[in-house]
């Protein structure tokens, strides 16, 4: 049998009850010399304790193996958590390499960025990430990659092997490409001989950074573009204190929100950005800002029309249906659409029109005086365009959005002609039942566009 153990970061007191135990069972323990000063008060008289140098990991690796081969109970050691960074690793490949018949047992250890994180508080709060600057055994342009993909991602970054001897310029390489993507003011941590009684932490930022403070017995944390420092605290917010919104309410209201503040240039009045919002929302197309149009203070002058209890006519159910109901219940509005009455077929047969045709002119004797909202048929529009142009008709004002091919572009341009009585459209050949309720809901809830 092998186990592989940590001996966490140098401190007796990080060592835990499992790896304790393993050592004080062993017969023979395996591991860079320099860590044993750490468990001379575990080991047995009789265990034999094999020191080797940092170079000779496989070494170690071997020699573990012919020792389990022969019967013995094998612990190979190292400091921090025994598969990070650390000699799991190869005794796993050689076993397995070599196909044996060897019972492999990790047990684990407290690693130096997790002493690190809790020294410094909280900075591994969220999303993080541990590299290696060591380029003994993996190529510069592999751990550049990663470099770059960690700095991009905005991963809290542990650095292992930050510098020695012969390593003296990784650590400046990789803090110039940290700051192509991170603020200078990161907080950065150099955290030495960690739980021993050298330790020594120091916090700095990303831009005042000094790798000359930095060697072989650091591990240095890199804060992401969240993280803070609090007194000699390093705090990673996970995200508590601003938690997606989960109600509906709450959804639209940050869904407002996201779209206030990606809106493309404008220069539309106020009431009228609203209810391009409302559009957007609708779509989640950001282009329809450029879709809407209406005569000035259209808007405005609806919500107080409306909160006053106005009447509504449309052509088709889908608008009504669109029209949020609590609103039209607040306000006492009525929405009327005479699409399916009984007249609208009598009227369409006799007089050779469509059935919204027919629809929104009964409604037009019935409630002259209603907002008018068309969201589907042309041809609807074209009738309250041409009744209004001959003084028949005098609404509170016309919504057009009517979407298709044939006739479309036609009646919006008759309702761009109309200059006395206060209209929005959607232009082309755009639209539909969905835009048009969402401006006549943008109208309700005007207020908020001061959000």
């Amino acid at each position: 049998m092998i186990k592989v153990v940590g001996l966490g970061p140098g401190h007796s007191d990080y060592i835990i009850p499992m790896a304790t135990q393993a050592i004080s069972e062993a017969s023979v323990i395996i591991g860079y010399h320099y860590y044993f000063q750490f468990i001379q008060h575990i080991v047995r008289p009789d265990t034999l304790c094999i020191g080797k140098e940092l170079s000779e990991e496989e070494k170690r690796a071997e020699i573990a193996i012919q020792h389990a081969l022969e019967g013995e109970d094998v612990v190979v050691v190292g400091s921090g958590d025994a598969s990070i960074y650390a000699m799991a690793s190869i005794v796993y490949q050689k076993v397995a390499e070599q196909k044996l018949d060897i019972h492999v047992e990790t047990v684990p250890g407290i690693s130096a960025f997790i002493t690190a994180g809790s020294k410094l508080g909280a900075i591994l709060g969220h999303d993080f990430c541990c590299i290696s600057l060591s380029d003994l055994m993996t190529p510069w342009t592999t751990i550049e990659k990663r470099i770059h993909a960690a700095a991009m991602g905005d991963f809290v970054t542990g650095l292992y092997n930050p510098k020695s001897k012969k390593r003296y310029w990784q650590l400046g390489a990789l803090k110039n490409i940290y700051l192509k993507y991170r603020p200078k003011t990161t907080p950065v941590a150099i955290c030495k001989q960690l739980g021993r009684a050298e330790e020594e932490i120091k916090i700095t930022t990303l831009e005042e950074l000094d790798v000359d403070e930095v060697d072989m017995f650091c591990v240095v944390l890199i804060g992401n573009s969240q993280t803070l420092r609090y007194k000699d605290h390093l705090i990673t917010p996970r995200g508590y204190l601003n938690r997606k919104p989960e109600t509906g309410e709450e959804i639209q209201q940050a869904s407002f929100k996201e779209i206030l503040d990606n809106i493309p240039s404008n220069t539309l009045a106020e009431d009228a950005l609203w209810a391009a919002i409302r559009c957007i929302h609708t779509s989640g197309d950001f282009e329809y800002i450029n879709y809407l149009k209406t005569s000035e203070h259209a808007i405005t002058i609806w919500h107080d029309y409306l909160i006053n209890g106005g009447t509504i006519v449309t052509d088709v159910t889908m608008v009504a249906a669109g029209i949020t109901k609590a609103y039209t219940s607040k306000y006492n509005n009525e929405v009327i659409c005479m699409l399916n009455d009984k007249e609208s077929f009598q009227l369409a047969e006799k007089e050779g029109l469509t059935r919204t045709q027919a629809g929104i002119k009964l409604a037009a004797k019935k409630h002259p005086k209603a907002l008018f909202v068309i969201g589907n048929a042309p041809t609807a529009l074209i009738e309250i365009a041409d009744q209004i142009q001959k003084g028949i008709l005098s609404p509170a004002g016309v919504i057009g959005a009517p979407v298709g091919f044939i006739n479309v572009i036609e009646s919006k341009e008759r309702l761009k002609t109309i200059s006395h009585i206060p209209y929005a459209l959607i232009t082309e050949k755009r639209g539909g039942s969905n835009f048009a309720a969402a401006i006549v809901n943008a109208v309700f809830t005007l207020k908020e566009a001061k959000m």
